[in-house]
Formats: structure tokens, C-alpha cells, sequence
């Protein structure tokens, strides 16, 4: 059963301005970031010490800025379950449908909020290490090369595979893991959400090799995960893409270790 275009309508244009207020909200933090930067600079060319040490306020703004960031790559890619989701409540007369979408995204974005913690963690250690540039990417080539090894490897991976296969086909997810109720819906949502971390938790961690709020670098990792959950052969450019990065990831090892050689 299809639903009623009203409902349509209303999904597509919730998914769009959540998107539009992710990404704004993302070029505020660039700017933001990037005046900071430059306040930085300039108290160091003064002969200023700045303390680098994180706080908790720090790691809050981080646990935040990778979840907005993570809602506006991942929102186009939950478009289509979402709009299953609704066409099969509709049909099985759940009660109160508008309702259960909420519910479900809710499900779907408290995974990612889970990931962007996971992530924040990280970034902080990196920091604390003093492995990570201003521009928040590793400042190791050897790093940078592992990470992107490991990326391109889990792209080839069985587990890849099957969490894309499930994104890829919303109606056998929902088919096989469907549950009546508002809880139900939210357990869906959960459920999805797992699948997709499992699908673009490893293209994600790039980020930290080209730079954790690298604008472009963000849109592009967002075209191709919709390009591998909804193009016609996701599955081929998710294991062509996995070789790349392999292989870049190993030019980056090599290169460092001629430079070290050179010495």
C-alpha cells in the first residue's frame, strides 16, 4: 500500500531541511574552527604558550560536530527504508504512522550517535598523542597509510558485503525484521542503523587522513556511500574503491619509508 502523497511529501521534505541544517551548521564549525586556527597562529608567532590539552567541553563539541556531520552524509542514504518503512506501516494500519517514521529515525540516529562518540574518542587521542594536525588529519604518513589500508581492506571484507547487502534492499530488511509498535519501530531503526555503521564505519575514519572537517572531502565520502546503497552495481564500486584505497594507502607507507631510507 502506497501512502498518501501528503505523507510523502512531508518525509521528503523533513529529510531535506535535516540535511540542509546539517551541512549549514557544518560550515559554521569550519569557520569557526578556522578563526580559531588563525587566533592560534597568531598567539604563537607572539610567543604565546597555548595550552593544547582537551577538555570535556572539547570532546562535547567533538561528540557533536561528528554527529551533525554523520547526519548529513547518512540522511539521504536512510531516505528510501524510510519511505518503505512508512508505505508498510501504512499497509499493515499501524496506528499513529507519522509517528513510528519519527520513532525509527530515532532508532537509526542513536547508532550513529553511538559511532560519533567512538569517533570523537579517537580524534581526542590522536589529539593527546599529538598525532593531529591543525587541520585535525594525521600528521603521520604511516598512520594515515594504515588507516587507509585497513578502510580499503574491510571494503572487501565478507562483514561489508553483507551490512551493504542489507541497505542496499530495504524491503527484505523490513521484511525480516519487522515489529509491530512504537518500540518496535525504534528497535528497526536500532537495527538499521547497526547495518548501516557496519556498512560505512572504515570509509568514515578516512576523514582523518584528509581532515576530520574537510568539507569537500565530506561531501565527497557522502555521494559515494549513496552512490554504493542505491546505485546499480553499489556492491562492484564498493570493492573497487576498497583496491584504491589499499593501494594508496600502501604508496603512503612506501613513500615514508624511502623518505626514512634517504636519511
Amino acid at each position: 500500500m502506497a501512502i498518501p502523497r501528503r505523507d510523502r511529501v512531508l518525509i521528503a521534505i523533513c529529510l531535506i531541511v535535516i540535511t540542509a541544517l546539517a551541512w549549514a551548521c557544518l560550515i559554521r564549525l569550519d569557520r569557526l574552527m578556522s578563526q580559531a586556527m588563525e587566533y592560534d597562529t597568531a598567539m604563537a608567532a607572539m610567543g604565546m604558550t597555548l595550552d593544547a590539552s582537551w577538555t570535556v567541553s572539547d570532546a562535547l563539541v567533538a561528540c557533536l560536530m561528528w554527529l551533525v556531520m554523520m547526519v548529513g552524509m547518512m540522511t539521504a542514504a536512510a531516505a528510501p527504508v524510510l519511505h518503505l518503512f512508512a508505505a508498510t506501516a501504512a499497509g499493515r494500519h499501524e496506528r499513529g504512522m507519522p509517528a513510528s517514521v519519527l520513532t525509527f529515525g530515532f532508532g537509526y540516529v542513536a547508532v550513529w550517535t553511538g559511532f560519533s562518540v567512538c569517533a570523537a574518542l579517537a580524534q581526542w587521542g590522536l589529539h593527546q598523542a599529538a598525532m593531529l594536525s591543525s587541520t585535525m588529519k594525521t600528521s603521520s604518513p604511516v598512520l594515515a597509510g594504515g588507516i587507509l589500508v585497513a578502510a580499503g581492506a574491510y571494503q572487501l571484507m565478507p562483514v561489508k558485503s553483507a551490512c551493504l547487502a542489507h541497505c542496499r534492499s530495504p524491503l527484505g530488511f523490513l521484511m525480516g525484521h519487522w515489529r509491530d509498535g512504537a518500540i518496535g519501530a525504534f528497535q528497526m531503526g536500532v537495527r538499521h542503523g547497526a547495518y548501516c555503521v557496519g556498512c560505512c564505519w572504515a570509509l568514515n575514519c578516512v576523514l582523518f587522513v584528509v581532515g576530520v572537517m574537510n568539507l569537500v572531502w565530506v561531501a565527497a565520502l557522502s555521494a559515494f556511500v549513496l552512490l554504493e546503497k542505491i546505485g546499480p552495481a553499489g556492491t562492484i564500486v564498493a570493492r573497487v574503491a576498497g583496491a584504491a584505497l589499499v593501494l594508496a594507502g600502501l604508496f603512503l607507507i612506501g613513500g615514508e619509508g624511502l623518505n626514512i631510507g634517504m636519511l
